[in-house]
């Protein structure tokens, strides 16, 4: 019997190889039908999560070499126009259900990952001497609120209006960052912010708590999002998200765990 040729010989080695690589490249790549979660990820995030997500995507990075996260903040009503056009990203975090459920097209099953509570911000030292809801209806004071669209802003008249409180904001911000920074540079005299973001402040700001009867629970849902590149990295960092870790960094922030 005759051996075979040696271009024979070179095909089928050829084959062989191939067939040996193919399992290898299968396992690679991040686009969401792969295990691998090593990528640059793209978050938006609602603007209260400002700082602690900065911390917590440091410690993100640091745990899982190769990738880098960066984030996109502005208030969840924004995020959300961003998600609908169809905004290169990976991943959404808001400061509401509300706005993440109106997404369930585009993004994963989602996880609340946080809350929170409404404070009373003020100036430092609270000149103005605010020391109630009752208290912001007064004419005489300049009271800034997010605006009804924004999260913040509708778990602002969600309290006032259970109390019957009228108040007439001197502007109404697309986010609680611009409420909180009202405040903080003397053109508001009080204004309805979370928690956490007076923490931020601290020692620029005052905060005058509400009582939890009267005051609204803030949910921070966390999803992938369907149009992803990187789809197996994106579910990683929401996971992660919900971990010791994680949950650490966001109660250290004053985040309430879920």
């Amino acid at each position: 019997m005759t051996s075979a040729s040696p271009q024979r010989r070179a095909a089928a080695a050829l084959v062989v190889v191939g067939l040996l690589l193919t399992p290898l490249t299968a396992c690679g790549g991040d686009d969401g039908t792969t295990g691998d979660t090593a990528a640059d990820l793209t978050v938006l995030a609602a603007a209260s999560l400002t700082d602690v997500f900065k911390e917590a995507g440091a410690a993100y990075e640091k745990e899982h070499p190769g990738t880098r996260v960066t984030f996109s903040f502005a208030g969840s009503q924004e995020l959300a126009a961003q998600v609908k056009q169809g905004a290169p990203a990976d991943a959404l975090v808001t400061a509401d259900t509300k706005t993440m459920d109106g997404l369930k097209r585009d993004t994963g099953t989602p996880t609340v990952i946080a809350k929170n509570r409404l404070v009373i911000a003020t100036g430092k030292g609270n000149p103005e001497k605010v020391g109630s809801l009752e208290d912001l209806a007064d004419t005489g004071l300049k009271v800034v609120l997010a605006a009804p669209e924004v999260p913040v802003g509708r778990y602002s008249k969600q309290i006032l209006d259970a109390r019957k409180i009228t108040v007439k904001p001197v502007s109404q911000e697309p986010n609680v960052r611009a409420v909180l920074s009202k405040v903080e540079l003397g053109e508001a005299d009080a204004g309805l912010v979370y928690r956490t973001d007076v923490a931020s402040a601290a020692g620029r700001v005052d905060a005058v708590d509400i009582p939890d009867g009267q005051n609204a629970v803030a949910s921070y849902p966390a999803a992938t999002l369907r149009n992803s590149e990187h789809g197996a990295a994106a579910e990683a960092f929401v996971k992660w998200l919900s971990s010791p870790e994680a949950q650490e960094i966001l109660t250290g922030a004053g985040f309430q765990q879920p």
